[in-house]
């Protein structure tokens, strides 16, 4: 029998708090940006692509605030699978199709090197394992090996795959890591570089030259926007291009006999899991099938997909374990094949609308801007 709507969401103990949060220190607060400070840059948001420009930026001698309307990572970039693929968030024939086989090329490879960049960057919080794609039927499997021709035909690593999660493809290059633990990393060398970062400090303007809270404003020469699902609301001329969705996942206590060597993306990408080294399994997915709630909805479970979550990881992970963390968040979709990034206001850069894949194309737009950044300034 299905349980009542909201049984199987706010009844565990970790309600709305990501997983990854176990076990790690309590973080330092940063303060609430209050009165009038000037900076060379002022970087709105504090995940993963933001706290990338903040450190790259400081590397190059200039003078950075940083302003999240939450925590460190308190958004999707703490919140999500732990997932560092390669490619684009369209499989890479799909972007050999849309963009050209040299463009979508360019792309994954520069995204592999993004990922080795990461390793290289914090080592002990960044493994690589490589990661599956499991077809979930014959359609999806012919598809598979489609994507197969098309990454053996430009060189790219990638094997076929038959094993116990199923039949697709390996991507050997793929990595995973802990996003919330790696991010307040970046975010304490970004203090020790000088950044002054601000936490619980909501953006409501933002004019030329200027960015203004409820309680401070930061005078600076460039703004970068990299808030991902916010982007629409702190720069109202991007609603039509960026539309922010929820994005749901649970955690279980640690499994025994179970022990999956590396992430799986399944049923083309709407599922996706993975297993710690302590035993606990991640799971996430079924946006699809949430409705058109999904789109718009705040960062907190809802029932629906949740139940659908648990189901799938006792009917087809064949999970038993307690589930002891279920938790949203919110990404920034758009329809074109590539992200928003660049200039988009005079002085004002922006990079967002990852389709749910920011973790590393985040990061790799994160170094591009503050070069452009930097140059320009």
């Amino acid at each position: 029998m299905r349980p009542a709507a909201g049984a199987s969401t706010a009844a565990v103990p970790g309600f709305n708090v990501p997983a990854w949060e176990s076990g790690l220190p309590v973080p330092s607060q940063q303060p609430k940006l209050k009165g009038d400070l000037t900076a060379d840059v002022c970087v709105i948001g504090l995940g993963g692509a933001g706290l990338t420009v903040i450190t790259q930026l400081c590397a190059a001698g200039l003078s950075v605030i940083g302003l999240d309307k939450g925590t460190v990572a308190g958004g999707a970039a703490g919140r999500n699978g732990g997932l560092l693929l390669a490619g684009l968030a369209a499989f890479h024939h799909d972007a050999v199709r849309l963009l050209g086989a040299d463009t979508a090329v360019s792309w994954y490879r520069d995204t592999m090197d993004e990922v080795d960049r990461m390793l290289a960057e914090t080592p002990g919080q960044v493994h690589r394992t490589g990661s599956l794609r499991i077809a979930a039927d014959d359609a999806e499997l012919a598809d598979c090996e489609e994507q197969f021709a098309a990454m053996q035909a430009a060189g790219l690593p990638v094997e076929r795959y038959s094993g116990p999660e199923g039949r697709g493809l390996l991507f050997p290059h793929d990595a995973v890591f802990n996003p919330l633990a790696r991010n307040r990393l970046l975010a304490s060398r970004a203090i020790a570089a000088g950044a002054r970062l601000f936490e619980d400090s909501v953006v409501t303007e933002i004019a030329a030259g200027q960015v203004a809270s409820a309680t401070g404003r930061v005078s600076a020469r460039a703004i970068v926007v990299t808030s991902d699902a916010g982007l629409p609301e702190l720069l109202p001329e991007l609603a039509d291009d960026i539309r922010p969705l929820r994005l749901q996942m649970l955690a279980t206590a640690p499994v025994a006999g179970l022990r999956l060597r590396r992430p799986v993306y399944y049923r083309w990408g709407f599922e996706y899991w993975q297993q710690l080294a302590d035993g606990r399994l991640l799971l996430g997915g079924f946006r699809d099938r949430g409705g058109p709630g999904e789109w718009g909805a705040d960062a907190v479970p809802g029932a629906e997909v949740q139940q659908l979550l648990s189901e799938f990881l006792e009917q087809h992970l064949g999970v038993k374990a307690p589930v002891t963390h279920r938790w949203a968040a919110r990404v920034g979709y758009r329809d074109a094949v590539l992200p928003l990034h660049g200039e988009v206001r005079p002085s004002v850069w922006a990079a967002g609308g990852y389709n749910g894949s920011g973790n590393v194309i985040g990061s790799l737009l994160g170094r591009r801007i503050a070069a452009e950044v930097s140059a320009a300034l």
